[in-house]
């Protein structure tokens, strides 16, 4: 049993019986499956699951620990729930099938095969963004900001006051640098918001948000760009030079494309309008 899926035009394929029956509990996904073009990478379960020499990067998340780090030619993912088996996922360089061997539990695989898809294609100018995004005037805006500062709530907000807007992504829109600009994606990876869209559109621009009493704006400097997205990319790949040079290429090409702003706001129509503004010169 195969199944190919199609994201941010990237094409990947999910071979043999076990993970294809683990993917039909990733509703997520359901719209990105496609029969169309030559495969980039596959993701298959694997037998031996290989040391991991260094840890680049740990994290806990609802009880599950994680480690990120290189094997002797390639990388490991590892996520270790509390009383329950691991995950592994791995890859070695060169290679074009991403391993996984364990725990399919949705959560776990869903959390794998973001890190895998990262890995495999950063190399081609893409990267997801953690992010709520808006798309508005066939243009999108990515809302950047640490969990619990807003994203969702603004973006709501956008949806209630901004005729035409929609939300393409709650979570982890992919931006891909092509066709002389930056695009963003929809991706099976929404978050607690379950939109899927299989939809791209040219990015307008970003906006890092910060709760305040009040609301201002700011355009910020293409240093002070790269310090407020910077936060927002994968950190599995921020401690690996090779991989986060990707990581950094596809940072400056976007600012250089596109304005960021800050915005400290109060969660009111007059954020959203003063937010639409600034980027559309309306609202």
């Amino acid at each position: 049993m195969n199944r190919n899926y199609k994201v941010a035009g990237h094409l990947f394929g999910v071979r043999g019986e076990e993970l294809c029956s683990a993917m039909d509990e990733l509703a997520g996904f359901r719209p990105f499956e496609t029969e169309e073009g030559e495969l980039l990478f596959s993701f298959a379960m694997g037998a031996d699951v290989p040391d991991m020499v260094a840890v680049q990067y740990e994290f806990s998340h609802e009880g599950v620990a994680g480690q990120f780090g290189t094997t002797g030619d390639g990388h490991l993912l590892a996520l270790k729930p509390e009383n329950e088996q691991p995950l592994y996922l791995w890859h070695a360089a060169g290679d074009d099938v991403v391993l996984l061997s364990g725990n399919r539990t949705a959560h776990l695989l869903r959390f794998a095969l973001w890190i895998g898809y990262g890995m495999m294609t950063l190399p081609l100018d893409t990267v997801a963004i953690h992010s709520s995004c808006i798309v508005y005037n066939d243009r999108a805006v990515l809302f950047l900001g640490e969990s619990g500062t807003g994203k969702s709530t603004h973006t709501r907000l956008w949806r209630e006051y901004v005729e035409g807007a929609f939300l393409l992504n709650d979570d982890s829109p992919v931006v891909r640098v092509e066709d002389g600009g930056i695009w963003v994606y929809g991706s099976p990876w929404s978050g607690k918001t379950p939109c899927y869209r299989q939809e791209r559109y040219r990015l307008a621009g970003c906006v890092r948000l910060s709760q305040a009493p009040y609301n201002r704006i700011e355009r910020l400097s293409v240093l002070q760009a790269y310090g407020a997205i910077h936060p927002s990319c994968p950190p599995e790949f921020a401690y690996d030079n090779n991989l986060y040079d990707f990581v950094s290429g596809s940072i400056g090409k976007l600012i250089s494309h596109v304005p960021l702003y800050h915005l400290w706001c109060r969660p009111d129509e007059e954020a959203v309008l003063l937010s639409c503004r600034s980027l559309f010169g309306k609202g």
